[in-house]
């Protein structure tokens, strides 16, 4: 009894979004045409900043490196929920799903640490116009790109490290669309406290920190747009924001809620909604808040079929 009790699992088993097979069917195609739909629109949107020459600027250089990120933060987690709607089981090796939730963390911090290098660019950019070609040189964008995937790699390592000193010996079912964090730990059969705590406390400090810099850089915004007298130039001074602040709402959002309703106890179907939300169709919206609110950007789409 004593070793069937601690006999080591080895793999697991993915419940995902519905066993329904008539809702397989639908989600399948959904899914596959939101994949397909996110990957051409953030490839579009990188391919037009690289072939523009006037958007070779540290906005929309940020761009394509956000649109790079969301690339990688979907196909870490779309393609097995696809896969799984195909399949009456879907399994993972214990490796296999530790190493699948180590891409998800990188890409998804270093998409909180690019919304606030971008929140600081636009500060730089209404607030102090004359120091932005030197405050925001070519230098401190690789400095702050290489900060955002270096924050990503830190706080993938201490999910990835606590989960590998965890003991799985059973039950082996997730009961979510991919391997996240909370459900991996509660399967668990050694002490999780560890485990539990120390990555929340990193990923919530990494996401309050971002946070704060993203509020503060937008209340001295909005303070120089209200003291912008014409009103042409506060319109314009205020619309070169929008698409960004709209990004910064639906991603911040979304996650915020998905850790207020995960430690309110709300059930499992309801935070893999919310996570549907945030890991696949935010992705999906980007592309499209910043093609179609950023008249720049619109014009250089025109040039570019046009030539």
């Amino acid at each position: 009894m004593e070793a069937e009790n601690h006999t080591m699992v080895t793999e697991f088993i993915i419940l995902g979004l519905t066993e329904d097979p008539t809702l397989c069917s639908i989600f399948f195609v959904v899914f596959l045409g939101i994949y397909v739909a996110t990957i051409l629109g953030n490839i579009s949107i990188i391919m037009l900043i690289h072939r523009s020459p006037q958007l070779h600027t540290p906005m929309y250089l940020s761009l394509s490196r956000l649109a790079f990120v969301d690339m990688g933060y979907l196909t870490s987690v779309t393609p097995i929920m696809i896969v799984s709607f195909l399949r009456e089981r879907t399994t993972t090796p214990v490796a296999g799903c530790i190493a699948q939730l180590g891409p998800d963390v990188v890409f998804g911090k270093a998409e909180c640490f690019l919304l606030a290098a971008m929140a600081s660019d636009r500060y730089v950019a209404i607030c102090s116009p004359l120091l932005y070609s030197t405050l925001m040189s070519s230098r401190v964008c690789i400095i702050l790109l290489a900060a955002s995937y270096l924050g990503g790699c830190v706080n993938a390592s201490s999910f990835t490290g606590c989960l590998l000193s965890l003991t799985f010996c059973g039950p082996n079912k997730i009961n979510h669309f991919f391997c996240d964090l909370p459900p991996l730990v509660k399967l668990s059969c050694s002490h999780i406290y560890v485990a539990e705590i120390s990555p929340a406390i990193l990923a919530g400090s990494i996401t309050v920190i971002t946070l704060f810099i993203i509020h503060v850089s937008y209340l001295y915004i909005l303070h120089s747009v209200l003291n912008v007298h014409s009103p042409d130039g506060r319109h314009k001074a205020s619309s070169t924001c929008t698409s960004h602040l709209s990004a910064v709402t639906l991603f911040c959002g979304t996650v915020t809620f998905v850790y207020v309703i995960r430690k309110s106890g709300h059930s499992s179907d309801h935070i893999k909604v919310v996570s549907v939300f945030y890991t696949v169709v935010i992705p999906m919206l980007n592309p499209l808040i910043y093609s179609l609110r950023n008249k720049k950007g619109k014009e250089a789409m025109r040039k570019l079929m046009a030539s």
